[in-house]
């Protein structure tokens, strides 16, 4: 039986979220995490009000009312104030938050029971984020999928661990056992990870996106956005290396943003893995094959517990 701070948070018998990443992460892929006894979200970016309420309730109507599962939310979306509403009237046990300032927010949701999890990727957002009553805290390295820092997540562990008193979640690159096991060993009382689960028989995306990532290797992640502040990790394609090529030869920061517009929902739901974005970490030789949830996670607590169980002999 595990026993983390956040297994003991969140009450789930192993100390693994799956990440809310908006677009693909539904009712069905969080209930498959958490029946096999991590921690489902499902996410609300890129989706409307009444698709989340209705991931909310198909969730509920799959696992019961009283499992555990949380809600990523997007703070600079045109709807957050709804989804806010949305998670306080469904009871939501906890939310993971990001793209701002979630701090206003944590008072109203903790005053109806919702665990507050805001995602960091600095020591000084770490150290305010506590200060302001976060329950736990997401720090999410630049190996991440998708949205990313500009600090490893090694590098972060080390810098914020020893400032925080809260449970801290590891997040970017996390693949497998020796991973996760890696992030325990610094500090982390669990790990949140989203590219092992977009092979994940239950994931949404297309099928020419899972195969994409599956056939990827070590050299094939890249970012887009690095010299601003929105900065993506995703396979290299043509649309990245369009991209790249504009952003570093004097392209307007709205002439990148209407490139870019609608490459997710192209590349991760149509398939089109040239011209669209496909969203994935750095971690790529492991992810071979595409396995239910319920065995990915299987094998990622294997992995870890042989991981740490061999650490001892180390000294």
């Amino acid at each position: 039986m595990w026993n983390t701070e956040l297994t003991k948070l969140l009450n789930i018998e192993y100390p693994i979220i799956q990440g809310g990443m908006a677009h693909i992460s539904d009712a069905k892929l969080a209930a498959a995490v958490r029946s096999a006894g991590g921690a489902g979200v499902m996410a609300s970016g890129g989706f409307s009000v009444d698709e989340v309420r209705k991931n909310i309730k198909l969730y509920k109507d799959i696992m019961g009312k009283n499992q555990c599962f949380g809600v990523n939310i997007m703070i600079k979306a045109p709807n957050k104030d709804d989804i806010l509403q949305l998670v306080c009237d469904e009871k939501v046990p906890f939310v993971t938050l990001a793209a701002g300032d979630a701090s206003p927010y944590f008072s109203t949701l903790q005053t109806n029971g919702i665990k507050c999890i805001p995602l960091t990727t600095t020591l000084k957002s770490a150290i305010y984020m506590q200060e302001k009553g976060a329950d736990a805290l997401i720090l999410e390295g630049m190996e991440s999928g998708g949205h990313d820092g500009k600090i490893t997540i090694m590098s972060l562990m080390q810098n914020i661990v020893p400032s925080i008193k809260i449970p801290i979640i590891a997040a970017g690159g996390i693949v497998d056992g020796k991973g996760i096991a890696a992030a325990l060993i610094l500090g982390a009382s669990g790990v949140q990870i989203g590219t092992r689960f977009l092979i994940s028989e239950e994931c949404a995306i297309h099928e020419n996106a899972k195969n994409a990532i599956i056939n990827a290797t070590d050299t094939d992640s890249t970012v887009t956005g690095f010299s601003t502040a929105a900065s993506v990790r995703g396979l290299k394609n043509k649309f990245s290396e369009n991209y790249i090529s504009k952003e570093y030869n004097g392209a307007s920061q709205s002439e990148l943003d209407s490139l870019a517009t609608g490459t997710l929902e192209k590349g991760m739901l149509q398939g089109d893995i040239e011209n669209g974005y496909v969203l994935a970490g750095m971690s790529l030789v492991k992810l071979n094959k595409i396995l239910p949830a319920k065995e990915i996670v299987k094998e990622l607590i294997y992995e870890t517990e042989l991981a740490l169980n061999k650490a001892p002999n180390l000294i």
